[in-house]
This record gives C-alpha cells, sequence and structure tokens, in this order.
C-alpha cells in the first residue's frame, strides 16, 4: 500500500509521515531538503535557480517511489511527483521565475516519469491557511527557509486548492489550521481515525 502526503511548506508533512510510520507500521519515504545541493541557492535567487531545484526534486521524488515500491509492502511517502509538476513548477513559470522553454523541458520530463509510476492508493492533503504556513516555518527555523517570500507561499496555497479539487484519486482533505498533532496526540488521533476509515474502503 502507498500512502503520500501533501501539502504547502511548514503544512506538517514531515512529522505526520514519521507519526504515521510508527503508528501503522509503515515504511516512511521523506523529502530529503536538508542534503538538497540547490535549496538555500533557490531561496537566494529564485529566478536562476528554479530549473535546477526543480529537476533535482523530480528525480529524486522518481527514484524514491520506484526504489522504496520494489523493497517494501507498505510506505507512507512525504511529498508527491505531482506537487513539483503540478504546483511548483507552474508557480514559478507564472511568477517569472522559470522560463518557458525551461518550464516546457520540465513538464516533458515530468510526463514521462509519471507514465512509469501508478498513483498513491491513498493520497493526504494538509491543508493550511498563509497565517498557520508562517507559524509553522517559523517555529522550525530553518535557515534558508527565512528568506521565503510571502506571496511565493500564498501563491502556491491558491494552486495546491485547486489541484487538490481536481484530483481524481482517493483522497483525504484534513485541515491543518483546527489541529496540532505535535503537541496534541489527540488530534493526531483524530486524522489516524479518518485513515482507517478510508483505507478499510481500500480492501
Amino acid at each position: 500500500m502507498h500512502i503520500a502526503i501533501a501539502g504547502n511548506i511548514g503544512s506538517g508533512k514531515t512529522t505526520l509521515t514519521g507519526l504515521l510510520a510508527k503508528q501503522f507500521k509503515w515504511t516512511p519515504i521523506y523529502e530529503r531538503i536538508d542534503d538538497n545541493p540547490y535549496i538555500a541557492n533557490f531561496y537566494e535567487d529564485m529566478r536562476r535557480w528554479s530549473f535546477n531545484l526543480q529537476v533535482y526534486f523530480l528525480h529524486k521524488r522518481f527514484k524514491y517511489v520506484i526504489d522504496a515500491r520494489k523493497q517494501y509492502k507498505d510506505i507512507v511517502q512525504d511529498r508527491t511527483l505531482y506537487e513539483d509538476a503540478y504546483i511548483f513548477a507552474p508557480n514559478l513559470h507564472a511568477m517569472g521565475l522559470m522560463n518557458t522553454r525551461d518550464f516546457e523541458t520540465y513538464r516533458d520530463l515530468f510526463e514521462l516519469m509519471n507514465s512509469f509510476i501508478s498513483p498513491p492508493d491513498l493520497l493526504l492533503y494538509l491543508k493550511a491557511s498563509v497565517p498557520t504556513l508562517v507559524k509553522q516555518i517559523q517555529r522550525r527555523g530553518r535557515d534558508y527557509e527565512s528568506s521565503i517570500r510571502l506571496d511565493y507561499i500564498t501563491s502556491l496555497n491558491e494552486r495546491y486548492d485547486d489541484w487538490i479539487e481536481n484530483y481524481n484519486g482517493r483522497k483525504l482533505v484534513v485541515d491543518m489550521d483546527c489541529l496540532d498533532i505535535t503537541e496534541k496526540p489527540e488530534d493526531f488521533g483524530k486524522i489516524v481515525e479518518k485513515i482507517n476509515a478510508e483505507v478499510n474502503g481500500l480492501f
């Protein structure tokens, strides 16, 4: 079984991935940010490094999914391949931070990779308002995130809402404005109950 967690920067994907892996004994597949050679450069100069960053993410996420599905029976994935292609890259292109030539090359590469994998059995979307996202980003205190532009976070949120509304696979939307899974175990328990109901319906 493949469970994937989608959501904007600071929505709680990594935290929830770890908690669910422990709860259900699933193998976690994390988005590895700290060893990304482009992330700090990107936040300093988005226009210069946007294409490099997106291709790096695309390659790594594709490889993680392929390798994990070969090795493990049940996985929970922190962020999906779709978010890169349908949210982050188009957003950069729309903001003038990725030129059209690079964007089209990127989309062609995504379409090729996507043809080799099937969608997750269940997609969890962590929906959060911009104030909640900003609070979470500040709480974790990553140096390279201190320069993230507010308009960048806002435009990503709008694209996430549009994407999840039109997503055709099995999905579960979780309102993170109303939950604190780090400090309140009962809030995590609410998510577990919803997932159990969805997973039971898969079989």
